[in-house]
């Protein structure tokens, strides 16, 4: 059993190098894409690819979480809920921010390359980088896997590299527009705040697509149950059939 469960940390840190391969290199591919087949059928293939690939790792990641040695378990401590849930519902208020055009997603709208500098942009500059931190913060303390700490390292390197990528490709996009901007924001969420380059505005974050993000975590705290004991009975039924 232990070897087969060492196994599934090796899957899942593979599963999130495809869909880096898949998400991060279809992005740098872009120009060469929308040059050759246009921005909205670059798009559908880029969705095409990259969506599917996260839906399995999601599916895997739901399937084993619990695989491994079991580092610490704090999940009948008092204050554990509350803080996983706060954590994570602030970590998609970052994860999915309000520059979004959903439309452009599925290229109902041709799909755009834009600068942004307002909303949450004023706290970092690369918000879902700062998400997914948190995101593997508040699951990590409350899972406490191997698997889990595997799952955490591939994502957050993932999004170190995507920083970097992000910004590579900005600046060569944007020239001294993105080097403007650059200057007057930071990835470490506040630090530009406090450094005196930039000035929050309330009013940037009443955004209609906060208001859907705010709806869709109510509906995670609503469905997380059965979503968890869905995935642990495949789980457990996917293992035992692997161990025969």
């Amino acid at each position: 059993m232990a070897s087969s469960l060492h196994h599934s940390s090796w899957v899942m840190l593979a599963l999130l190098v495809a869909f880096a391969v898949f998400h991060s290199g279809g992005a740098s591919l872009r120009a060469w894409g929308v040059a050759r087949l246009g921005e909205r059928v670059w798009r559908l293939l880029f969705a095409g690819v990259s969506i599917p690939s996260a839906v399995v790792v999601i599916g895997y990641f739901l399937a084993h979480r619990y695989d491994g040695v079991r580092l610490w378990n704090l999940q009948d401590q008092p204050w554990i809920v509350p803080l996983v849930w706060t954590g994570t519902a602030i970590s998609f208020l970052f994860l999915y921010p309000a520059t979004y055009n959903l439309l452009e997603i599925p290229a109902v709208l041709k799909p755009q390359v834009r600068l942004y500098a307002s909303g949450i942009i004023r706290i970092s500059r690369h918000p879902q980088a700062v998400g997914q931190i948190l995101w593997c913060a508040t699951h990590l303390l409350w899972i406490g896997s191997s698997f889990m700490v595997a799952a955490c390292v591939g994502l957050i390197g993932h999004h170190l590299f995507a920083i970097w990528n992000g910004d590579r490709r900005l600046a060569n996009r944007f020239g001294d527009a993105f080097a403007e901007l650059k200057a007057s924001t930071s990835v470490i969420p506040f630090k530009a705040v406090l450094d005196g380059r930039q000035t929050l505005v309330p009013g940037e974050f009443l955004r209609p697509a906060q208001v859907g993000i705010a709806i869709a975590v109510g509906g995670f705290w609503w469905a997380h149950h059965w979503i968890g004991t869905g995935a642990t009975a495949f789980s457990r039924s996917a293992l035992a059939h692997w161990l025969g």
